[in-house]
């Protein structure tokens, strides 16, 4: 029976063609220059289709990456066949899948989103709805309508790979494709509705005035709280939620959830504990913004406006995805020589340091060649679209691609793929298993923890200084 792309990714080999760190630099050049490349083309407000308004060129951007994990992670390559992903050039394979993605892209915005739900559902995702209200220009009815669409995405984008990496596609996990990914297509995008509505749609609700009290929750309910009406209190742990799923699946390697041997009970720790991990990063980002610019001021704008950091937040978290997933495609996820819990501790903290050095680096010279604004909180400054635009060239060069030209793709062989298995299932039993050192290890670490905590709080503020674009 045809497997079309089922274990793609797992059984191919990636041969390097030159020793590291050769092909990461590379890859790094290779895929930056497609970057800027498509990035003049479609969003810089000074090249061709100026996408970067900046709320449309977010829309596209984020739901290009959700249509990439469909394709990929929930259905699998369906329906193109295993022969075909395994013979066919990098360069082929490059063309024609990402063509299908940006096909299926347009339908989903124009015909699903603009078509069906704007014109028969909510008049705020489409554009020409929004323009028969009194007083509601053109451009601010097309930021609104993308606005609720990237929304919705923001959700989609935790949910969609959070089923594949913690709920490890149960129950259909032994479905063939389509059905497969059908399934959990329909309960991710139903879920992912059920929570717009309970997060998203009172935001949706209030941008018009009077505020729409009778179909929204006005003000919404998270309003005290979060000292905010604005939904992006929710897009920021929805952000974190979306890094925290691909930190675990790519850095940790699902670690330290695949411990648990029972499988119901991994996939729900698993499921719930990547939430919690994106709330203590959701509210500790906040928090760093009141040490470095002091109190959110409530009927303020820009960074004293609490909506804003919240936003930032989630912009924050975003920063951090981008060396992480460096690390795993093009870095073999260096190192693997240690236990496991080792080895995740010291990817984390390189992708932490990148993170920070990456955050540098933007905000010192972004508006330099990206056609951004300078500032933090500028309204034209919205760093989750370029770091979202690079992560989206990343998945192509590594899911469809194969990392070419630093790497080949050889299938592995039946013995290869067994060996992997076993390795993989010796490491985890050795870190099933309790030892003395592992308690060591949590000690230290958690007074490590506590230490590094009051480090960052004390450097905050110096850091920021540094940066000084306010």
């Amino acid at each position: 029976m045809e497997r079309y792309g089922e274990d793609y990714l797992e059984e191919r080999k990636l041969v390097k063609r030159w020793p590291q760190p050769i092909p990461a630099i590379v890859a790094l050049i290779f895929t930056l220059i497609i970057f800027y490349a498509t990035w003049w083309i479609f969003q810089d407000p000074r090249g061709w289709m100026r996408l970067y308004t900046p709320y449309v060129g977010y829309m596209y951007t984020r739901w290009w990456l959700i249509v990439l994990i469909w394709m990929v992670y929930i259905f699998n390559y369906w329906p193109f066949k295993r022969s075909w992903l395994e013979n066919a050039h990098p360069i082929t394979k490059g063309i024609v899948l990402t063509a299908v993605s940006y096909v299926l892209l347009y339908i989903l915005i124009k015909v699903f989103f603009e078509g069906l739900v704007g014109n028969f559902g909510l008049a705020y995702f489409n554009p020409e709805q929004l323009m028969k209200l009194p007083g509601v220009t053109e451009f601010f009815a097309i930021e609104y309508a993308a606005l609720a669409c990237l929304m919705f995405a923001a959700l989609a984008s935790w949910l969609s790979p959070a089923w594949i990496v913690a709920c490890e596609g149960a129950p259909w996990q032994d479905m063939k494709q389509p059905w497969k990914g059908l399934s959990i297509w329909i309960v991710t995008f139903f879920l992912a509705t059920l929570i717009y509505f309970m997060t998203m749609h009172s935001h949706m609700g209030i941008l018009y005035y009077p505020w729409q009290y009778f179909t929204s929750i006005a003000p919404p309910y998270w309003e005290k709280f979060a000292n905010t009406v604005s939904g992006n209190f929710h897009v920021s742990w929805i952000m974190c939620a979306t890094v925290s799923v691909w930190m675990v699946e790519t850095i940790w390697e699902r670690w330290p959830f695949n411990l648990i041997k029972t499988s119901w009970l991994r996939r729900t720790v698993a499921f719930f504990g990547i939430i919690a991990i994106a709330f203590a990063m959701h509210f500790f980002l906040y928090f760093a913004q009141e040490l470095t610019w002091g109190p959110a001021i409530r009927g303020t704008r820009r960074a004293f406006a609490p909506d804003w950091r919240w936003l930032h937040v989630g912009e924050m978290a975003v920063f951090f995805l981008v060396p992480a997933l460096f690390i795993t495609f093009y870095c073999g996820n260096w190192p693997k020589k240690f236990s496991i819990h080792v080895n995740v501790i010291i990817r984390t903290a390189m992708a932490l340091g990148g993170a920070i050095l990456l955050y540098y680096v933007y905000y010192k010279t972004a508006h330099l060649f990206l056609g951004t604004q300078k500032g933090f909180s500028h309204p034209q400054q919205f760093p989750m679209i370029p770091t979202i635009w690079l992560i989206d060239i990343w998945l192509v060069h590594h899911w469809f691609m194969d990392n070419w030209p630093g790497w080949k793709m050889v299938p592995k062989t039946a013995e290869e793929i067994a060996k992997d298995h076993e390795a993989k299932e010796a490491a985890l039993r050795e870190a099933r298993e309790w030892n003395p050192s592992i308690g060591w290890g949590l000690g230290v670490g958690a007074i490590s923890g506590v230490v590094i905590y009051f480090i960052v709080v004390y450097l905050l503020p110096v850091f920021y200084r540094a940066i000084d674009i306010l």
